[in-house]
């Protein structure tokens, strides 16, 4: 049955800002965005086709050309390739019949590489019909290809086939502490305004999402600024390697959403979005129900908890797009634009979605948040250190006998996390992903802190066979291709990285590349528009500093 374009936009009262879910939807339902549906969804809210045919082709998992019925994504990550992600993918589409980034004949399947889908702790993984595929095997992707020759619904694959687990090795502060729904918010309450942004200014809290700028200092200028306001949630988490905010999503959803609206009622908002990555859409189903449970319980709505405020909050996907991580690409993409990072100043504080001034704060920072207002500042500051208070979740992969979930406080070393783990033989330590720093084993006491090495969460270990070099020119891909375009300096210099990167990795190098590489990380640096170009190159510059021995190899 053709899709009912009026009846989906019907279901979207919000109107052209509901153009990337809407979207989502289309696509899903017909293999593509077809032109017809441009037309349509065009004519229906008043747009230009070049401004939708645009968001189409922003996002990795929106196509104006079919894709199969069968749509599989293979992560192709760098824990994934160690893993033997490239022999699962080979397999694949000898067994299906088709070549990797196109549609089979009869339209039943077309298999892709993706970046990281945040299920590096067990890898090699994948995605179809937007459902995880965890610890694909050769002979797994022969049983999914005899599936998918078959014609079998999604729904009677062997259920093992979709497990996603959530291995936590170390609990300690934040993952001890359960919040009970609604107890955050009648503290919140009790306390106002005022004493409550100054208990998460006295905890010390700072963003988890990489960044590390003082919450509260946030929460007061948005409060500050005229009304009506707005939050937003970052749940994109597409730094490779990082994936505890899929554990927090799954497991600790009514603390997150507990930490939006004590959010939301403090600063004066009325209107929260929680931004999850499209690669997470297994988790949809489980978010919206606890958005429903609260509803139902006051928590959420035209009057939080009998207190005369309203907050309500809209679960928004994404579609594919490592860029849309970065706080303005992020609100760009609710209001159902492309992920074009915005010029700062003004900030969302001032001017976020729709204008309005939004507070953006990531997943668990959120979730501790809930935890602060119950248990008081001095409870959270009792762990990390002098100016890194609390605890870190770490996302640790790699060459370890236990990936999974850590919680570690601030000040820990990272030769602790490796022992934690399991790790043996280290060569190197990726710390805060490739937009992070990788470091050699003789650095490995170090500490996880904003006063020495900050980390969004991804922690992954390379043992010593592993050829550095070669990973750095795969992250360079990464960036290159996730890169939006906007910016020259982003631009034109991922180019240049992937031409040194690859010039080395064939011994091709020479000094006059050297010189270039470290010219070209310097404008990357201080003249990109935002944050991926402002770090693509660290890869490429840790392996040149710290391993010089790699390049030597290959002279």
């Amino acid at each position: 049955m053709p899709l009912d374009i009026a009846a989906l936009l019907h279901r979207h009262p919000q109107g052209p800002r509901a153009l990337l879910q809407v979207l989502r939807e289309v696509q899903h339902a017909e293999g593509c965005v077809p032109e017809p549906a441009l037309q349509a969804i065009a004519a229906q809210w008043g747009l230009t086709l070049t401004s939708i045919r645009s968001v189409v082709s922003f996002y990795h998992f929106l196509s104006a050309e079919p894709r199969g019925a069968y749509t599989v994504y293979l992560s192709d990550s760098v824990t994934d390739r160690l893993l033997g992600s490239e022999a699962v993918l080979a397999r694949l589409c000898s067994a299906l019949g088709v070549r990797e980034g196109a549609c089979r004949a009869d339209g039943r399947v077309s298999v892709h590489r993706t970046a990281c889908t945040g299920l590096c702790d067990q890898g090699p993984a994948g995605l179809v019909n937007g459902q995880p595929l965890t610890r694909l095997t050769p002979e797994r992707a022969d049983a999914i290809a005899a599936l998918i020759h078959s014609g079998t619904p999604l729904a009677q694959w062997p259920s093992d086939f979709f497990a996603v687990h959530n291995p936590v090795w170390r609990r300690d502060q934040t993952l001890n502490t359960p919040v009970p729904p609604g107890d955050a918010i009648r503290v919140a309450l009790a306390l106002g305004a005022e004493a409550m942004i100054d208990r998460i200014a006295q905890s010390g809290l700072r963003g988890r999402g990489g960044a590390g700028f003082a919450t509260a200092r946030k929460w007061a200028a948005c409060r500050a600024a005229p009304g009506p306001r707005a939050i937003t949630c970052n749940a994109d988490e597409g730094e490779p390697g990082t994936f505890k905010d899929r554990y927090l999503l799954m497991s600790w959803a009514h603390e997150l959403i507990e930490g939006m609206t004590v959010t939301g009622l403090t600063v004066g908002a009325t209107q929260g979005y929680l931004y999850m990555r499209g690669e997470y859409e297994f988790i949809a189903p489980h978010l919206r129900e606890v958005l429903a449970q609260r509803a139902a319980r006051g928590l959420l709505g035209d009057d939080v908890q009998g207190s005369g405020q309203r907050f309500d909050i809209e679960l928004h996907l994404g579609a594919g797009a490592y860029v849309c991580g970065e706080e303005t690409a992020l609100i760009e993409s609710v209001e159902g634009k492309r992920g074009i990072p915005r010029t700062r100043p003004p900030f969302p504080v001032d001017r976020g979605v729709l204008d309005q001034p939004t507070v953006n704060n990531n997943v668990e920072t959120f979730v501790q948040v809930a935890q602060i207002t119950v248990l008081g500042s001095d409870w959270f500051k009792a762990q990390g250190t002098a100016s890194s208070s609390g605890t870190r979740l770490l996302s640790v992969s790699g060459d370890v006998a236990q990936p999974g979930i850590y919680e570690a406080p601030w000040g820990t070393r990272v030769d602790e996390v490796l022992a934690w783990a399991g790790a043996q033989d280290v060569q190197a330590v990726l710390v805060g992903g490739p937009s992070g720093h990788l470091i050699p084993a003789t650095q490995t006491a170090r500490q996880l802190s904003f006063e020495d090495l900050p980390t969004g969460g991804a922690f992954t270990v390379f043992n010593r066979s592993r050829d550095l070099l070669d990973i750095a020119r795969q992250y360079t891909h990464f960036f290159a291709s996730e890169s939006c375009g906007f910016c020259t300096p982003c631009r034109v210099g991922c180019g240049q990285l992937l031409d040194t990167a690859d010039r080395l990795i064939a011994g091709q190098a020479s000094a006059s590349d050297i010189a270039r590489l470290q010219d070209t990380a310097h404008l990357m640096q201080h003249y990109s528009h935002c944050g991926l170009g402002q770090t693509a190159f660290h890869p490429l510059m840790d392996v040149l500093t710290h391993f010089p021995q790699q390049l030597q190899v290959r002279a």
